[in-house]
């Protein structure tokens, strides 16, 4: 063993302990791996920054732009909305319905963006309908992960792998080249859990809902004249439909009515006071249908009003001692609101329904604003400034909404995926030239803004990955990939196919419940292919093993982003991860051990 083998070996052992007790970020440690193999000399210059430049890297900054699309059109809550009519079934066919259909969807979509999506449906369903959310989250995140492993991409270590594979000159894999072995794998895990379900908590005592925003907001809203809404009923608006938002009252001309029914008509000019949290009320300032907080005189232009400022940011306030808005009418206090600032809505600063009665017997523009009342502003981005250092108001909180997109929008969206698909399955373009067009597409058809795009993309996934990349040509570069391979060689020596691919499977999987698991198919698969060169086996089988090893944390809540988001909602205790995962993962080792062995 040379000295730059042993040094090597202990980059690696001190990465694996930073990433196992997260001393520091993820994306920070690989920043750290990839310096410090380029101060030893074990990788040159050009090969450290590589792996900003890797296919693979690119192909899942482009995937992520295109999931983040997918969410900020509606597409993925679009196709889940039917998911609320599984109410009327019991919950040992709710745990199998919902994993079957997480793990599809994931197959074609970022996994993490559908498992949060799901989160969200599944807290709305527990709220509603006392599903008990804690018999379904933990199993939706399982199934996601397994639905992630079926196609080359579902998830990014799927695609990391096939980078590896084609770097070392072996074809990679097709898009559903092993989706049967993965949809084997995903019924297995459904079957699994779900009757593991028993030993997982109900999770409805829980308070802490990281997804919830229970804040809500007293404003007036108004019918415009040219809406699509004038004649149709109550029940069909999205006043209605919506749950964070309660209607107190409807004035119509002189005529008020207070709680009023679903079947009531709408007419142009009718003024509801409603509560409802920042995200609805957001929504409705964008709608063509609305106008929010303000009551046209005869002599106001509706275009004029919509184009007096150009707001950007809705923002929290909190009235400070001192401010010239205290014991002023909510209906009042637009005029004091400098720097262009419009009020949309008003929380007392204690509990709203304490408060519900007085909205009954006066108009809300009626009401006065009190010391550490809430203020639900709009302001243009450029002057966030000049309210965040007021010292008679604070900002509370800087809410950063995507305005609710048109169904032109949700189904462009939808079929510019498909397009994305189609071109990758029927391999008429790589991985990389598909996801490119797709985001070539959102652009054109400005489904998507870079702007935005650029805050949400996850950004330490990118990181980690282009760090990673050059511990594989360290590794080649200092011959440690073969030394580790003629190791094991002598390990596998005159043994039978199971035995090879068992040890292979089992090693990995086990070191992808600790550490990142693109880090591990990073590392893990360049071994597997000499491994397998070495005994004159065929390779696929060796690869495929770290494929669905690296993917199969289900021991631990650190192992896969999705298991850390459901561990971090305080619903399930490490043991329901250890125990219930534990067994999902040996079942699936015993399985895929057999399975892949057929193989050789």
């Amino acid at each position: 063993m040379t000295s730059e083998i042993i040094i090597v070996f202990c980059i690696l052992f001190i990465s694996v302990i930073l990433f196992a007790f997260e001393v520091f970020p993820v994306d920070k440690i690989a920043f750290f791996i990839l310096v410090s193999l380029l101060i030893f000399g074990l990788i040159q210059p050009e090969e450290a920054i590589s792996g900003f430049s890797s296919p693979a890297t690119i192909s899942i900054l482009c995937l992520m732009i295109i999931a983040i699309g997918l969410e900020d059109n509606g597409v993925i809550s679009w196709l889940s909305k039917g998911l609320e009519k599984i109410k009327i079934l019991p919950l040992l066919l709710i745990i199998p319905l919902f994993m079957f259909i997480t793990g599809a969807v994931s197959s074609l979509i970022s996994t993490t963006a559908v498992v949060i999506v799901f989160i969200k449906i599944i807290t709305d369903l527990s709220k509603k309908y006392k599903i008990p959310k804690g018999k379904l989250l933990l199993p939706v995140s399982f199934a996601g992960i397994l639905g992630g492993s079926c196609t080359l991409m579902g998830t990014s270590t799927n695609l990391i792998i096939n980078s590896v594979v084609k770097k070392s000159g072996i074809e990679g894999f097709t898009f559903f080249e092993f989706s049967l072995y993965g949809l084997l794998f995903l019924i297995i895990g459904i079957v699994v859990v779900s009757a593991l379900a028993f030993l997982l908590p109900t999770g409805n005592n829980e308070e802490f809902d990281i997804l919830d925003q229970s804040n809500r907001y007293l404003t007036t809203v108004q019918i415009k004249v040219d809406s699509d809404l004038i004649d149709k009923t109550l029940e069909e608006t999205y006043l209605f439909k919506k749950d964070k938002i309660k209607i107190l009252k409807l004035i119509r001309g002189y005529k008020t009515t207070k709680m009023p029914g679903k079947y009531i008509k709408i007419r142009a000019n009718d003024i509801f006071i409603i509560s409802g949290d920042a995200k609805s009320i957001f929504n409705l300032k964008n709608s063509d249908s609305y106008l929010v907080n303000h009551t046209l005189s005869e002599n106001e232009n509706i275009e004029e009003l919509e184009n007096e400022i150009n707001v950007t940011k809705i923002i929290d306030l909190v009235v400070l001692p001192g401010s010239p808005l205290i014991n002023k009418k909510f209906t009042e206090i637009k005029s004091y609101m400098v720097n262009g600032a419009k009020p949309l809505g008003f929380r007392n600063r204690k509990k709203l329904p304490n408060f519900y009665e007085r909205i009954m017997q006066k108009n809300i523009d009626d009401l006065t604003i009190n010391l550490g009342d809430h203020l639900l502003v709009e302001i243009p981005e450029n002057r966030f400034f000049e309210f965040s250092a007021s010292e008679y108001m604070t900002v509370n909180r800087d809410f950063d909404f995507i305005p609710a997109t048109s169904k032109t929008k949700r189904n462009l969206t939808f079929l510019i995926l498909l397009v994305v698909i189609g071109l990758a399955s029927t391999s008429l373009l790589p991985i990389l030239s598909s996801a490119l067009v797709g985001c070539a597409l959102l652009l054109a058809f400005n489904c998507i803004k870079l702007g935005e795009i650029y805050k949400k993309i996850n950004w330490e996934i990118i990181f980690l990955l282009a760090g990673m990349i050059p511990i594989g040509i360290a590794m080649e570069n200092s011959g440690a990939d073969k030394y580790l391979t003629t190791q094991l060689l002598d390990l596998c020596l005159n043994r039978e196919p199971y035995f090879i691919i068992g040890v292979l499977f089992l090693t990995t999987m086990i070191i992808s419940g600790f550490i990142s698991n693109n880090a591990t198919a990073i590392i893990i698969t360049p071994i597997a292919i000499a491994l397998a060169q070495g005994m004159d086996l065929p390779v696929k089988p060796f690869i495929l093993a770290v494929l669905f090893a690296a993917n199969f944390s289900f021991f631990t809540p650190m192992g896969y982003q999705t298991n850390t988001i459901i561990y971090g909602l305080n619903v399930y205790k490490f043991k329901h991860f250890f125990i219930v995962g534990g067994i999902l993962s040996i079942t699936l080792w015993i399985v895929a051990t057999f399975v892949l062995s057929k193989m050789i």
